[in-house]
């Protein structure tokens, strides 16, 4: 599979192509709205590198890995281990799912060196399989951008029940069919991934080397350290600057009630990872870890916003929104989205990208046949959390720290994808 980047310039392609070949406009009109576009998500892009960063400091915080260690130990057979991994993975997903895909995995290598007989391919396979509750839970970019005010969806939604274009998240994350998704998968997946366990003549090898200690951040000063250098390692100033964070996180839920956004979310996470991880020099080493996984974003997103005014200022967008309010009603509508998404994320394999080149169709198309915005919201969501079980891209993470290769897991990814179809057509359809 090409490299995330080359999906979003040939998708730009494509695109271009497209415009020109159904709309009117000249190859150098077209060029010109790609351009214009290009800069505009710079605020997007940092909240979706910030999700990345601030969930996989927190998930390196010493508190999480005594608590994995912990964790680790109630399971005491392979299959145990299994659905300990896969249970573990989803609810920290739920959580954050730069959170979940990095302790998923740190959870799965603590598992592999307590039991012995489990297969250690299955066990990463289940951290990343986890990741099936992202798009529902806390940290999902779909809801919460539609939640946050001027995203980049926002001037789409013209319905005056929605003001300034906000989705909130009681019409999303906080309704029943969401929960039944999600309760759902947390329920089900650790049954489906035991079953899945090889027997004991097919178990792949572990290699020792794979299993060696995570980096600790934390760093024990010589007596000799200067005054600098006790500054930055000090831990009353990441009490003192975690504890303001704290105090206006109360204030903001007193004043505003569980409305919870991007920026709330990313807040949270960066304060609890600085508290955890006792000291701004700790907690800096720990971010500069994690910033090696946003190059993705950061070099992405830019082509994602030239699609995206390319589309709107055309008018292809608006053919293929009429495309999808000719071919469905607003019943069948979010389950359309779903599967539409499902291919979407083949191109767009970043959530937040699908999220800017499919939201400008589908929430007008959704607005035409009067269908439920927050499940056109939640469709894109589950189609693409769920078809990124075929589509390797997030999991490379999980893969990284574990050492192993994409083929060593997509059997059992692939197998997850067909099992759980039902709950999301359930969920989508009938509640």
């Amino acid at each position: 599979m090409p490299e995330p980047l080359v999906l979003a310039v040939l998708l730009s392609i494509v695109i271009f192509f497209w415009a020109f070949s159904v709309t009117e406009h000249s190859a150098s009109s077209l060029v010109e709205m790609w351009g214009n576009g290009f800069w505009n998500l710079l605020a997007f892009s940092m909240q979706m590198a910030m999700v990345v960063v601030t969930g996989n400091a927190l998930a390196s915080a010493p508190q999480i890995r005594r608590f994995l260690g912990t964790a680790a130990s109630v399971a005491k057979t392979p299959t145990q281990g299994v659905m300990l991994v896969t249970f573990m993975s989803c609810v920290a997903c739920t959580i954050n799912w730069g959170f979940g895909l990095v302790v998923g995995a740190m959870f799965a290598k603590e598992v592999a060196r307590r039991i012995k007989g489990v297969d250690y391919a299955l066990l990463i396979a289940c951290a990343y399989i986890g990741f099936m509750t992202w798009g529902g839970g806390f940290s999902g970019s779909m809801p919460l951008q539609a939640a946050t005010p001027n995203n980049p969806i926002a001037r789409f939604i013209t319905d005056s029940n929605y003001a300034d274009g906000i989705i909130p998240v009681t019409q999303t994350l906080l309704t029943g069919y969401n929960i039944f998704i999600v309760v759902m998968l947390i329920i089900c997946l650790p049954f489906i991934t035991r079953m899945m366990h090889p027997k004991a003549d097919e178990i792949k090898t572990i290699d020792p080397r794979l299993l060696q200690e995570d980096p600790d951040f934390s760093k024990k000063l010589d007596a000799d350290a200067t005054v600098a250098e006790k500054i930055e390692e000090s831990r009353i100033l990441a009490y003192i600057i975690s504890g303001t964070g704290f105090a206006y996180l109360a204030m903001y839920f007193v004043d505003k009630g569980f409305n919870l956004t991007i920026n709330i979310v990313n807040f949270i996470f960066l304060i609890v990872g600085l508290a955890l991880h006792s000291s701004p020099a700790a907690y800096v080493r720990a971010v500069t870890n994690a910033a090696r996984s946003t190059a993705g974003i950061l070099i992405q997103f830019p082509f994602y916003a030239g699609m995206q005014l390319m589309m709107e200022h055309s008018g292809l967008g608006g053919m293929i929104t009429q495309f999808f309010v000719d071919i469905s009603n607003k019943d069948t509508f979010p389950i359309l989205t779903f599967f539409s998404s499902a291919l979407v994320n083949f191109a767009v394999p970043s959530g937040g990208g699908h999220w800017v080149v499919q939201g400008p169709f589908v929430i007008p198309a959704a607005q035409e046949l009067g269908a439920d915005l927050g499940k056109a919201v939640m469709g894109i969501a589950y189609g693409d959390m769920w078809a990124n079980m075929a589509q390797p891209f997030w999991a490379l993470p999980a893969l990284g720290i574990a050492g192993l290769g994409v083929r060593d897991i997509m059997g059992y990814c692939m197998t997850v994808l067909i099992f759980t179809t039902p709950i999301f057509v359930i969920g989508l359809y009938f509640l």
